[in-house]
């Protein structure tokens, strides 16, 4: 299947950056290449794009996508490991960083991924095509911690019954595909919830991936060190896709402006504590006409911070 990906939000992300044409930027999620390209056609020859994909078809499509371009860099790696990325290139700072967070479009469309609770396939969900897969976690979970990230990564309140019942089935035979688990979800949800909020299976997919993928635990990690690769003055924009992602990327952005953190009652600042970041717009969405061309950028959400100094506080 050929790698595509719409771009979400795409004018708004690239015209975040603010792109200088010999500035060096990082595609963090680079994927199918989109906002990269754009970034990358702004460039000069003495600019620099570093496109970063933890999954390897998007890495071999890039690769071909941009194997004309010099000044382009494709790097087979997760984000959450920026700074020994820049490190092996011989980067310190950078003038801008992108990351579109969440599954691709080619991710839920290619079938055998197993992202897609629509497509019967082995149980799988992998960005990275390696280490533990959606079936380990499935099958060898607890029903305690299947029911934690099913109710924390999926917001989903049926996930006790949901959880019991995925245990009650893995007894008589183990989970393999997609299906196997999306007919089980929606017999564990009563009938009237079924028929509210889209496909029944989609909270527990959504936990299960994000659970496979280390998606919100490394987050905000994977934030400060990006911001730290940053040039004073450099822009770090950050597209999400769910509730949890946008808080965590809306806490640490708000870290990272807090300034003084004296007691209110104090007449003057004594901590001497700065803001090391500002915030450019408060966030943004898609209008009416990108969501009705492209429906899954429905719950997408823009956020961007310009770096002032180094954030060096304790968090």
């Amino acid at each position: 299947m050929e790698f595509s990906h719409v771009p979400v939000l795409f004018h708004e992300t690239v015209d975040s950056l603010g792109v200088r044409p010999d500035g060096i930027y990082v595609d963090c999620t680079a994927g199918g290449g989109g906002h990269s390209k754009a970034v990358a056609d702004r460039l000069s020859a003495d600019g620099r794009l570093i496109a970063i994909d933890r999954d390897p078809d998007a890495v071999a499509n890039l690769r071909d996508k941009f194997a004309s371009r010099g000044n382009v860099t494709v790097v087979n790696d997760n984000f959450g490991n920026i700074r020994s990325v820049l490190d092996g290139l011989g980067v310190e700072r950078v003038d801008g960083i992108m990351a579109d967070l969440g599954v691709s479009s080619y991710q839920l469309d290619t079938a055998e991924r197993g992202f897609s609770f629509h497509k019967d396939a082995p149980l799988d969900m992998r960005m990275s095509k390696e280490g533990m897969s959606a079936a380990d976690v499935v099958n060898g979970y607890s029903e305690q911690e299947l029911f934690r990230i099913i109710a924390c990564y999926g917001e989903e309140k049926f996930a006790r019954s949901i959880a019991r019942l995925i245990v009650a089935e893995r007894a008589k035979k183990p989970f393999e595909t997609t299906f196997q688990l999306a007919e089980t979800v929606k017999n564990a949800i009563p009938a009237r919830a079924r028929r509210e909020g889209g496909h029944p299976a989609r909270r527990t997919f959504q936990a299960i991936r994000i659970e496979v993928n280390g998606e919100i635990e490394h987050l905000p990690d994977a934030l400060y060190s990006m911001f730290g690769c940053l040039k004073e003055g450099g822009v770090l924009s950050v597209i999400t896709f769910h509730s949890l992602e946008d808080r965590a990327v809306k806490q640490v952005f708000r870290e990272l402006c807090t300034g003084c953190r004296c007691p209110k009652d104090f007449p003057v600042c004594v901590c001497g504590r700065t803001p090391a970041g500002e915030l450019p717009f408060k966030s943004v969405s898609p209008g009416e006409r990108e969501i009705e061309e492209n429906p899954r950028s429905r719950s997408a959400r823009l956020r961007s911070i310009v770096k002032l100094k180094d954030h060096t506080e304790q968090r």
